[in-house]
């Protein structure tokens, strides 16, 4: 079974003149030697490198105190998430599947072989409690692709301990460049191994053209949101805390960029792939949309005075909510390893590389991008327009839900323009932004009743008292006209500040 550990260091240049004392340096009483560890670990990527390029390391290592299979992500600057499974010939399936979404179809391969002598030392607190593990890496890489060079070097690693204070990183580091040692120009030892040990030239990372055409700029936006949706995918397979909710709001950002920009995107070409984002987002919400009501109601239950909470009713919710979570949690993990979602990746890259480009791409990116969102907000302000008209039931719910669709869409499009028109961008993103959470809230109280209403019925029918549910559906109901109430004033004011857009 693969264990999730979040690992915290930083890498030096090492020119083998020793170690400065670290004792006294945030709170280290004690160096003590571990001894020299030998490892041997073999990394593995596609042919063309693709884990590399993510900065994802996968290797297959004996020796040390914790031999097996690591896999790494990185979360921030000196922080990675790292994986480890145990020791086996072949890669354990749950790790395959965490890197499917940017090996898809490929073959993994045996890349570089780093072997190291690790000479280990514990960084002690006056306790004896361990706060760091510094080690000095003599490291001999072998690449095993293409005309296999060879490599050398020395580092210095410290790793903060579990529960340990970043600031100690910090205080270590200022010791370390007091006596001349300086932070490692690699992110990795992979990667230092893959740059020193390539056939020919340096390797230099692929350069990126600065954003000039209306057209690279709403490329630029579409490729961060399909690079989100490659990088959350094995967050999504983990259960991370929000995963699923930013890996379909990146979803939705691209499908209403190719409906936004269809003046500088050809549709005929992006329709059938905003329909597969559809269907995408689509699936990540099954699970999603349920747990956000499930702790609407739960909320809910715990604002009504004891009295009046006739019957398991906060039971009943958790209840109507675990049945579905399981099935929903396994249709998505099927998903992710069904042939129709790589498929979408692998069209999102093509699309990419190679975009249906309209005339209007080629120019200046000011007018074309402007006009877009303008046009995006009219929408918006007609479905607004169109709600205020209708009496209050299903018909202005539908409508208010469409507006709340529409201000995300005109959302996205401004954040897309922001590069280019600055702080009116800005402010209309904020600005929609805020509609968006006023009629999410109508949209969550719309819901909350359907589900109330289920609930009711299933509680009635075994015999239980169906009050609270009535009282809980009140409540929704008037949360609902109280935002109607709200929404013309709230309205006005954004309307004035976009008059200048």
């Amino acid at each position: 079974m693969a264990e999730t550990k979040r690992e915290i260091e930083r890498k030096y240049e090492s020119d083998e003149s020793g170690l400065p004392d670290l004792t006294g340096a945030g709170g280290i009483a004690a160096v003590v030697d571990k001894g020299v560890a030998h490892l041997d670990a073999t990394y593995y990527d596609t042919g063309d490198e693709r884990l590399a390029a993510s900065s994802v390391t996968l290797r297959r290592r004996t020796g040390g105190s914790d031999a097996g299979w690591h896999l790494k992500f990185p979360i921030a600057r000196d922080v990675r998430d790292e994986i480890h499974a145990p020791l086996s010939d072949t890669l354990p399936d749950d790790l395959a599947a965490l890197v499917r979404s940017r090996v898809r179809d490929s073959e993994l391969l045996p890349v570089v072989r780093l072997r190291s002598a690790r000479d280990v030392r514990h960084l002690l607190d006056a306790d004896g409690r361990l706060l760091a593990e510094l080690s000095v890496d003599t490291v001999h890489a072998e690449r095993l692709t293409g005309r296999g060079g060879k490599a050398q070097w020395t580092e210095i690693e410290v790793e903060l301990a579990d529960g340990g204070d970043p600031a100690l990183l910090d205080k270590v580091e200022k010791r370390l460049r007091k006596a001349g040692v300086r932070p490692s120009a690699s992110s990795s030892k992979l990667a230092r191994a893959l740059e020193e040990t390539a056939p020919g030239k340096r390797r230099k990372s692929p350069h990126v053209r600065r954003p000039v055409t209306a057209g690279d700029h709403v490329l630029a936006y579409l490729r961060t949101q399909r690079d989100a949706i490659v990088e959350l995918d094995p967050a999504v397979r983990r259960d991370a805390e929000d995963s699923v909710h930013s890996m379909r709001v990146a979803t939705r950002r691209m499908r209403s960029t190719f409906k936004s920009f269809g003046a500088i995107l050809d549709r005929a070409v992006t329709d059938p792939v905003a329909d597969e984002l559809k269907w995408l987002a689509g699936e990540l919400g099954l699970d999603r949309d349920r747990e956000v009501l499930t702790e609407r109601l739960t909320a809910a239950v715990d604002e009504v005075p004891a009295g009046l909470v006739r019957g398991p009713v906060t039971e009943r919710v958790h209840s109507w909510a675990g049945a579905e979570h399981g099935g929903a949690r396994g249709r998505l993990l099927g998903i992710l390893d069904s042939r129709r979602y790589l498929a979408l990746l692998d069209t999102l890259d093509a699309l990419i590389a190679d975009p249906p480009l309209l005339e209007a791409a080629g120019k200046e990116p000011r007018k074309p991008i402007a006009k877009a969102v303008r046009k995006d907000f009219r929408k918006v302000t007609g479905l607004i327009g169109q709600a205020a008209d209708l009496e209050p039931g299903t018909d202005r719910d539908v409508a208010l839900h469409e507006a709340r669709k529409k201000a995300k869409r005109t959302r996205y499009a401004a954040e897309a323009a922001k590069p280019v028109l600055g702080k009116p961008a800005k402010t209309l993103v904020k600005s929609m932004k805020a509609l968006q959470n006023l009629l999410g809230e109508h949209q969550d109280s719309v819901m909350a009743r359907q589900a109330l209403r289920e609930l009711s019925a299933v509680a009635h029918a075994a015999g239980e008292s169906a009050f609270t549910y009535g009282l809980l559906h009140e409540r929704e109901e008037q949360r609902a006209v109280r935002v109607e109430a709200e929404l013309p004033g709230f309205w006005a004011g954004i309307k004035d500040g976009a008059a200048g857009f």
